[in-house]
């Protein structure tokens, strides 16, 4: 537990919590030690970044589960598209309430901000065409 602990820059005691709520799984060695896979830690890569973007551990929960089905219902898949477009909407609002921050930074500050999300707006487009074609 401590390599994987050690690997995603999280701590022992969350590796136990995630385990214990079933967000991360563990297979058990013949001395009964836990023994995480690589898979493990791109979950755990996968859950920090979600809480990273202030997701409840329910829904980093749904999202994982999502990301290992093979195969998704019709209203599952609805259900999905629904919620990204909603959060899509609220960074938009979230967006949109900095703009007059934004507008305060000096030219190189605003360049280097305006150049990020441009690339977020390039790999988000991308992503939604490769959805719709």
């Amino acid at each position: 537990m401590g390599e994987i602990a050690e690997m995603a820059h999280v701590s022992k005691r969350t590796i136990d919590y995630y385990t214990s709520i079933g967000l991360l799984n563990a297979d058990r060695s013949k001395s009964n030690y836990r023994i995480y896979s690589d898979e493990a830690l791109v979950d755990l890569k996968f859950i920090e970044e979600c809480k990273s973007l202030h997701f409840p551990l329910d829904e980093i929960k749904r999202k994982l589960e999502m990301r290992k089905a093979k195969h998704l219902r019709e209203s599952e898949v609805e259900k999905h598209v629904s919620a990204v477009t909603q959060q899509m909407k609220q960074l938009h609002s979230d967006l949109f309430d900095l703009i007059p921050i934004i507008e305060t930074l000096d030219e190189e500050q605003k360049q280097k901000l305006t150049s990020n999300l441009s690339l977020l707006r390039t790999t988000l487009m991308q992503s939604l065409l490769s959805v719709t074609t």
